[in-house]
């Protein structure tokens, strides 16, 4: 069985400029793919691996080089720093949930199948889609619909899971696509049950935040000249990607110099981002909305 098909594969790994000697991170393990890749260009080098998924760490790549961490990404510094492989050559970081997660309906990522309304990615944790969706406030589902799923009828929808818990907790996956189609547009049902879903996970899994940690972390644990290759695969994950390699900040804000010098501390390598070509998301649907960014510590 095929764990994950790894995206933009070639591009990620030509982008972090490998030198065999060197000492690389992949922050988001998944299927091992990228990890493959990377080892295979190591001559005397090691790589770290980060996966807050006990299912991915299973599937671990059996080879001596290769050091494992079964947490998140956003305590990057610490666990380098704890392994004696501060700082790295390169880090790489695919943001996307894998095919494994999706295709599990126990795991509830997936709007294909009726399973439980879970959503963690590290199963270790309390909170799952159902509490969320159980126990926060009208305002507050409304708030995480609007800023994670950009749904513009929010608080209707909100209003609709509200009604819907008093008689009976929305448990399932099933359940709240059937909410969701009272609110849908007819005929794009399916694209409105993903947005929720993503909303979702985002607040389950505290996603940006944590990449937000994990991008000051990556700039402070590079070496000079060392890369930071990083795949997104929407707007909200790319527009604090391409702020803060562009200025060194979430907001995009430049400051400069008494001279007018940008201050800076990664060097944009991709002056726009990198997409899978047409063969690939033929091969690998799930790859169309990819976009990888390349920068470079100063």
């Amino acid at each position: 069985m095929i764990y994950h098909k790894s995206v933009l594969l070639d591009e990620s790994i030509e982008s972090l400029a490998i030198r065999p000697e060197g000492t690389y991170v992949d922050a988001t393990y998944g299927g091992g793919g990228h990890s493959r890749a990377i080892l295979n260009r190591l001559k005397g080098g090691k790589l770290v691996a980060f996966d807050q998924d006990e299912e991915a760490i299973a599937n671990r790549i059996d080879d001596p080089r290769l050091i494992m961490v079964n947490n998140n990404f956003r305590f990057l510094r610490n666990f380098l720093k704890l392994h004696r492989v501060f700082p790295v050559d390169g880090i790489l970081a695919d943001l996307g949930i894998s095919s494994h997660q999706i295709d599990q309906p126990t795991r509830g990522f997936s709007t294909r199948f009726d399973g439980e309304l879970d959503m963690r990615m590290d199963r270790k944790k309390k909170q799952t889609a159902s509490d969320v969706v159980n126990n926060f406030s009208q305002e507050n589902l409304s708030n995480i619909f609007f800023q994670y799923g950009e749904i513009r009828n929010a608080r209707k929808l909100a209003s609709r899971i509200i009604e819907a818990r008093k008689f009976n907790p929305v448990e399932t996956t099933g359940q709240l696509k059937e909410i969701a189609n009272t609110c849908a547009v007819r005929g794009k049902e399916f694209k409105y049950q993903a947005q929720i879903f993503q909303a979702l996970r985002i607040e389950v899994n505290q996603e940006l935040d944590a990449l937000r940690d994990f991008l000051k972390q990556a700039m402070q644990s590079l070496k000079p000249g060392g890369r930071l290759v990083v795949i997104a695969y929407h707007s909200l994950e790319d527009k604090l990607v391409k702020n803060y390699f562009r200025s060194g900040n979430f907001e995009g804000v430049l400051e400069k110099d008494f001279y007018g010098n940008v201050l800076a501390p990664l060097k944009v390598i991709t002056r726009k981002a990198i997409v899978p070509t047409d063969k690939e998301i033929e091969a690998n649907s799930r790859a169309r909305s990819a976009k990888l960014r390349v920068a470079e510590k100063k």
